[in-house]
């Protein structure tokens, strides 16, 4: 089995560091108190523009950021952030819309959180998308080649596409993983929700559909007629096992 070895930006493996961007100072000093109870370093920031600069000048690993606030809201704070980082951003809101929650993950967004929110829930997602941004270590025969159009490299977490390396994020290249692991075989949405995003994500099928939309977009030679990721519709998805498939071409031969 493949070991996790913590890939955390610049913290200690017992102490990761979370940077806070909140207008409300009650909101910020209520994060920070829990989150520092829980052993994690905490800094902050109170709009957009410092968010941004304290992100290239402290290399965070998390980002908890509000989307209410003024100027510089946090949709465009994370369309911005994403243009030069990649690092686990969680979405704080009053909002509960399924439209907010897919725009803030369409954008980049790893994980979103409605206020008010209790103690328990903000530790334990930001936990759980601190293990989702982890990284496998390097093993032997990394490179698994899925048929003479597509490989994918377990060591870099990119995918090979006629030729081209193309980068996964920490989400997609767990989800990938997974479908590859079950080839050939129907992986129901709520068996991929806890193994990639953790058992308390069991229902939330949005942040399937949104993630299987970004793989497919990076993996298809066509969008609308997906080849490899396949929709077992109400059930979940079946990644193609062309091994297979060639083995009994080979035998019909």
């Amino acid at each position: 089995m493949t070991k996790l070895l913590p890939s955390f930006g610049n913290s200690t493996e017992t102490s990761p560091l979370i940077l806070i961007v909140d207008d409300e100072a009650r909101i910020i000093r209520f994060v920070r108190i829990n989150l520092e109870i829980e052993g994690f370093e905490v800094i902050e920031a109170g709009n957009g523009l410092e968010a941004l600069e304290s992100i290239r000048k402290n290399m965070p690993d998390l980002v908890l950021l509000d989307v209410m606030m003024p100027e510089m809201d946090g949709f465009e704070t994370l369309r911005t952030i994403r243009e030069f980082s990649d690092v686990p951003v969680i979405m704080l809101t009053v909002r509960n819309s399924e439209e907010d929650k897919v725009q803030g993950l369409d954008l980049g967004a790893d994980d979103y959180i409605t206020k008010p929110f209790s103690p328990r829930v903000l530790v334990s997602r930001v936990r759980a998308v601190l293990r989702r941004s982890q990284t496998l270590a390097p093993g032997e025969d990394a490179v698994l080649e899925i048929d003479d159009r597509l490989s994918f490299d377990i060591n870099t977490q990119e995918v090979i596409v006629e030729g081209e390396r193309v980068n996964l994020r920490p989400t997609e290249f767990r989800l990938l993983h997974h479908l590859i692991e079950n080839a050939g075989w129907t992986v129901p949405h709520s068996t991929l929700l806890a193994k990639v995003w953790g058992y308390e994500y069991k229902d939330a099928i949005s942040y399937l559909r949104i993630y299987i939309n970004y793989l497919r977009k990076k993996i298809e030679p066509e969008l609308s007629n997906p080849q490899y990721i396949l929709t077992e519709r109400g059930v979940g998805y079946r990644f193609v096992d062309f091994r297979r498939q060639q083995k009994e071409k080979q035998k019909e031969e």
